[in-house]
């Protein structure tokens, strides 16, 4: 697999990944790694999969491919590539809590030699340092480390790298019991993606929120902080039973219910398995109108069952004007069933 073909595989995969199909796009990935000759393409593929790991949370497999990427930065002997590698290496061990790692990682990437790409990636460098810091319980570094981060977001102009300082900070000054400034640097976040948010992803207004609630917790406002949770958890509940009983119609419902809230939540990784999910249950039951072809379950439309034990969108029924099934054509409609 040559140069052209190599970036054309990367940007479908990109493009399946945008429209939630995640494992088409790590499949479309993995074929890349396994026959492009190209280091530069092999090197960004890994760096796809490296972040699609880590929005899914599978940690273990992050850090396999930040290794991986680190060995192709070498063979292309670029420091930019290079300090991107190390990053993406800092973070996976972060995500798994081996903070003294990510900090020997940050401390490397900021040792490199000045690139180009040093000025994009610096705050974020010194992001992950202050959430490892901040892991390990050692305040003042994390600060200093933060407030570096925050210098970066600001002479960059960098809008999302502030977001995710404002909210690291929130959860700094938690873990330090000052519960105003735990609550004002989340808000501070929330008015970022209210600013700037229309084609962020949606994880963004979900850290915001989610620290904004353990701020508003810790502050005794419980009103508040359920208002970020309530409906989730009380849906959560119903899912879990609906599966026990076996009932597939509410499950279809109320995974149509979760993806809408996780997507104005912004938890990107949730409302990929409900959208999944909500799929494999009109794969397993067969769900689908015989008239028109959609997937029942997925909008609030009446539904008809006939004695044939074949379901159709009411509505569908009614426009159609037959009086026998339009699946199996059996005259077993009842007089006034429609």
């Amino acid at each position: 697999m040559g140069q052209d073909q190599t970036k054309q595989q990367i940007e479908k995969g990109l493009q399946l990944y945008q429209s939630n199909q995640t494992e088409k796009a790590l499949e479309v990935w993995m074929k890349v790694l396994e026959k492009s000759s190209d280091l530069v393409g092999r090197f960004r593929v890994l760096g796809c999969l490296v972040t699609a790991h880590s929005e899914m949370g599978r940690y273990k497999e992050m850090l396999k491919f930040a290794v991986v990427q680190i060995d192709t930065a070498r063979e292309l002997e670029d420091a930019d590539f290079l300090l991107e590698s190390y990053l993406n290496l800092a973070r996976s061990n972060e995500k798994l809590c081996e903070f003294h790692k990510t900090i020997s990682y940050c401390k490397t990437c900021l040792g490199l030699p000045g690139t180009r790409a040093g000025a994009q990636l610096g705050g974020q460098v010194s992001l992950s340092m202050g959430n490892a810091f901040l892991g390990l319980s050692v305040f003042q570094k994390a600060l200093e480390s933060f407030e570096k981060a925050l210098r970066y977001a600001h002479n960059n102009d960098d809008a999302m790298l502030e977001c995710r300082v404002c909210c690291s900070l929130g959860s700094f000054y938690a873990q330090v019991k000052d519960y105003e400034k735990a609550l004002f640097f989340p808000c501070k976040a929330a008015e970022l993606v209210n600013d700037y948010g229309k084609g962020w992803s949606l994880k963004y207004r979900a850290m915001s929120q989610y620290h904004m609630a353990v701020a508003y917790r810790l502050l005794g406002h419980l009103g508040s902080a359920m208002e970020c949770c309530e409906a989730l958890d009380a849906i959560e509940r119903a899912q879990d039973l609906a599966e026990e009983v076996g009932n597939k119609l509410s499950q279809l419902k109320l995974h149509c219910l979760s993806e809408s809230i996780y997507r104005s939540k912004g938890l990107q990784r949730e409302l990929r398995a409900h959208v999944v999910r909500f799929h494999e249950c009109v794969e397993e039951t067969e769900l689908y109108c015989g008239l028109c072809g959609e997937s029942i379950g997925e909008k609030n439309s009446r539904l008809q069952a006939l004695p044939c034990s074949h379901i159709f969108h009411l509505r569908c029924l009614q426009n159609n004007g037959t009086r026998s099934c339009p699946n199996c054509r059996r005259s077993s409609m009842k007089p006034g069933f429609v």
